[in-house]
């Protein structure tokens, strides 16, 4: 019986696989069923921090915007101030809440003690 020639597809899958690899150290970037269980791997991991990403921003910006409200001295804290955000519906998110905080301190202060001079009256509105 002659010997026959396979065709090209499953080099060319192979190759496909090698060039996703290729960044890999040692047997993760040389061996094809190395290779294989690492790039799912790969995959799994990179599916599964893409939702890891959003919450771990998502805290560093709580962390930012916490730490300047306590470090403005006035005793008022991160939850109060989304709590007033929310009840006098000021369409500022967390990320844009943030980059105020960091990149321009006095308008953050500015915006916290308008809310929470509103606050107060509304406050005190309630009572009488």
């Amino acid at each position: 019986m002659t010997r026959v020639r396979r065709g090209y597809i499953a080099r060319r899958r192979r190759t496909k696989i090698r060039l996703f690899a290729s960044t890999f150290r040692g047997a993760h970037s040389r061996l094809t069923r190395t290779i294989t269980q690492q790039k799912m791997r790969a995959l799994v991991s990179a599916h599964r921090d893409r939702g890891r990403k959003k919450r771990d921003f998502r805290r560093l910006w709580i962390t930012r915007i916490n730490a300047v409200i306590r470090g403005s001295g006035v005793s008022y804290s991160y939850s109060r101030l989304i709590h007033d955000l929310y009840k006098r519906q000021l369409l500022l998110n967390r990320k844009i809440l943030a980059q105020i905080a960091i990149s321009n301190r006095n308008c953050f202060y500015m915006i916290s003690n308008q809310i929470i001079k509103s606050g107060e009256c509304e406050e005190f509105n309630g009572i009488i």
